[in-house]
């Protein structure tokens, strides 16, 4: 007896100061040990590092210009993920809800890495359970577990009953001790990785490892090719290792993973300043994937909390004040309705002492309490608890007026009517005010404009939804349906009736997940928003789970996305940072791309005919800080409003491929053109470079369109910084330039300018084919 006393008061000061902490690794970030890591320790910087000692050992030191890539990619990689790991981690604080515990014999509010082994931890609806433990006491506590078991019923605990890490109180209340924290715990144990940084499918992250995949294993036999050929076919042993250095350099895509990373690091940051935790940094890539966004109505497009409105009795004689009163009283940890009447009804009448209660749950859609001598009485959906009679249909007609509806009914029995068997009397129905959200209408109409399809999901009267919709100016939203009437086990059916309609009322949890799950297997991206309980299940199986900031403990820990702010505002810049990540990453991977595959095709050409590579490492590094480096780092962090689509790698291959062979071809055959004029090595590599420079250049044009005024004057300044280094002597000496044979000039700019309008057919050609 005396240790269930001493448990019931928790633990004291002392005693928490010295017991085992619940330290568990933030999921939102990595440690700098493995940024570092991840940043320096690649396989292209291995294989660029073995080129620059070769070409320091062998070549000039101006041919090893291109070994400072390590450097700077390292160096600008780790710089924007620390950016965004600052970011993140503050965020992640924020976004962390306190946890009531029970400590010197008083409630308090603590930390969640504050709780320690043998703590009394305090249970509401909606608060999620951080660590193990076991029942001492409970309320009508029911918690979900369905994050562990895959079981989306509630299971009812009683003291004595064991509770896991990972699952969330769904309704009542209740208080367990602590038995596992930490890395202990059942959930971290479960699933340990999810409780580090992580990264979830991206699309774009995985066809950017297939192109690293298969170009260095293309990289392999066609550089050991190179070397073998210009060793063989040249005389000097420095303009072989040179030559050949100067292919394999090209061959590899250095900055297309430091680019992709900074786009997302960048995205990150953005974000966060607009109090938006991105929890996993693919999430931006759904961001931009979306193309249905289900809300729920409560917390979304209503702001939180109601006011009561009107007590409408509808029989005479009844005490329906006092037991409206005692019912918004009864629960200590009221829900929003309660809350409302309770504003008016701040205390229980003398004498409403329950003896059994209800608690609310989404599932239920009623809460209910039995007063001893003044009866049991329950307070519901009045759908749910009602099926005919003047009373329904006068709730009915207040309902379409888009006011909430409840109804108060007197039962035989809390636990029959639990089972649908007990008799119910309604005895008044009871109004309340919903708050619009004063920025819902500007940004529901954002989306209409980009063509993202809404659906209202939410559990009250279906006719209250639709009125709200329509005043939202939703397109659709008179067309409302009542989600009891849908079909369970016929997911296609179920699937067809979401795409026709948008407003669906007395959702339950289960549902939610279940139109989730119809959408995606209909091809649609499906991102979640949601702050109850009620929508922790669908925003777990959603491509992308959005919580407000007010929500619940448990909704904000599956979510990928938290508007922390709690402003329905936020999404449309959160889907357009999405946006602005995968459209110019791909610009980006076309430019990268593009070079990779000239490069190939240049090395196998050079390798097979057995002449000398056209161009030096300082003349790659040159042409390519011009058209790729440079441009790329702007056209990564530019702005754009285009939906992202499906088939990142097919579209990549099906222009860097064309680009990259033609750019091959004109190099070469101006090569050629050169050395059959009997001109100078450095003249004939002067004009390989002008076209070289030429034709990506144009590729760079291509990719940049819409030439807007600024993107008009990033490949202008290109050209320009081009221009200048061909007519300033240092420069040209500096990077072996020399452009004096007027012939081989002319030629090779000719040359370019046919591989340019060939270029821009196969890319047109390519772009029909797009899917």
């Amino acid at each position: 007896m005396d240790g269930l006393t001493s448990m019931a008061h928790g633990l004291t000061s002392a005693q928490a100061a010295v017991a085992k902490a619940n330290h568990v690794p933030r999921r939102s970030s990595r440690s700098l040990s493995a940024i570092v890591r991840a940043n320096v320790f690649t396989l292209f910087n291995l294989v660029i590092g073995v080129l620059w000692a070769l070409i320091l050992v062998f070549g000039e030191w101006q041919d090893s210009l291109f070994g400072l890539v390590i450097v700077a990619n390292a160096l600008i990689g780790i710089i924007q993920e620390l950016r965004a790991k600052r970011t993140l981690d503050k965020l992640a604080v924020i976004n962390e809800a306190p946890v009531r515990v029970r400590r010197d014999g008083g409630e308090r509010e603590i930390h969640p890495r504050d709780v320690v082994l043998g703590d009394l931890i305090l249970l509401g609806p909606g608060d999620r359970l951080l660590v193990d433990g076991e029942v001492i006491d409970s309320d009508g506590l029911e918690v979900d577990e369905s994050l562990l078991t895959g079981e989306a019923d509630p299971v009812h605990k009683h003291p004595g009953d064991r509770v896991l890490s990972g699952s969330f109180a769904v309704a009542g209340s209740g208080a367990f001790v602590s038995t596992k924290v930490g890395t202990d715990a059942y959930a971290v144990q479960l699933a340990e990785e999810a409780s580090k940084f992580h990264l979830a499918h991206s699309e774009l992250r995985a066809g950017v490892a297939n192109f690293i995949k298969y170009i260095t294993w293309l990289v392999i036999p066609i550089g050991a090719l190179l070397i073998y050929s210009q060793l063989h076919n040249s005389a000097d042993l420095r303009t072989a290792i040179t030559g050949a250095v100067a292919g394999i350099v090209t061959m590899i895509p250095e900055g297309l993973v430091l680019m992709t990373s900074i786009a997302f690091a960048v995205g990150v940051v953005r974000l966060g300043r607009r109090k938006c935790l991105v929890q996993e940094l693919p999430a931006i890539e759904g961001l931009a994937r979306v193309d249905v966004l289900c809300l729920d109505k409560t917390g979304t497009l209503t702001a939180g909390g109601m006011d009561l409105d009107q007590v409408l009795p509808v029989r005479d004689g009844e005490p329906v004040e006092e037991a409206l009163a005692a019912l918004a009283n009864v629960d200590g940890h009221p829900n929003a309705t309660a809350e409302a009447v309770r504003v008016r009804y701040p205390a229980a009448p003398d004498g409403w002492t329950a003896r059994s209660t209800v608690p609310f749950s989404s599932a239920r859609k009623w809460s209910g309490a039995d007063f001893g001598e003044h009866g049991a009485w329950v307070l519901g959906a009045p759908d749910v608890l009602l099926h005919t009679g003047d009373t329904y249909d006068r709730a009915a007609e207040l309902a379409a007026t888009g006011t909430r509806v409840l109804v108060l009914c007197r039962t035989d029995s809390l636990a029959g009517t639990e089972r649908g068997e007990a008799a119910v009397e309604p005895v008044a129905l009871i109004t309340l005010k919903q708050r619009i959200r004063p920025d819902a209408h500007e940004t529901l109409r954002y989306f209409a404009k980009q063509g993202v399809t809404v659906k209202v999901i939410s559990g009250d009267n279906p006719v209250a939804v639709s009125a709200i919709a329509t005043s939202l100016d939703i397109p659709g939203g008179e067309r409302s349906i009542d989600a009891r009437t849908l079909p369970h086990d016929d997911p296609a059916a179920l699937g067809e009736l979401l795409d026709t309609h948008t407003v669906f009322g007395r959702v339950t949890p289960r549902q939610k997940r279940e139109f989730v799950t119809a959408l995606q297997a209909r091809g649609h991206t499906v991102a979640m928003t949601g702050d109850g309980v009620n929508d922790v299940l669908a925003l777990k199986d959603a491509d992308l789970g959005i919580a407000m900031g007010a929500g619940s403990p448990a909704t904000k820990a599956v979510a990928q996305v938290v508007l922390l702010d709690d402003k329905f505002a936020t999404l449309p810049h959160v889907v357009g940072e999405g946006r602005r990540v995968l459209a110019n990453i791909e610009r980006v991977s076309n430019l990268f791309l593009t070079k990779t595959f000239y490069a190939i095709v240049l090395s196998l050409l050079v390798g097979v005919a057995g002449v000398a590579f056209p161009f030096a490492p300082r003349h790659s590094t040159l042409t390519n800080a011009l058209v790729i480096g440079i441009p790329a780092f702007f056209l990564a962090l530019a702005p754009t409003l285009e939906r992202a689509k499906p088939g990142f790698v097919p579209r990549v291959l099906r222009f860097a491929v064309p680009a990259g062979v033609l750019c091959a071809a004109a190099v070469l055959l101006s090569f050629w053109a050169a050395h059959k004029s009997a001109a100078t090595l450095l003249e004939n590599q002067t004009a390989a470079v002008i076209t070289l420079f030429l034709t990506t250049w144009w590729v760079l044009v291509l990719i940049a369109r819409p030439l807007t005024w600024w993107r008009a004057a990033l490949v202008g300044s290109m050209a320009v910084l081009f221009a200048i280094g061909l007519t300033l002597p240092f420069i040209r000496e500096f990077f072996a330039l020399e452009p004096g044979n007027l012939g081989n000039d002319l030629t090779a700019v000719g040359i370019s300018i046919l591989a340019a309008l060939m270029t821009s057919v196969a890319v047109k050609v390519a772009g029909t084919l797009r899917t």
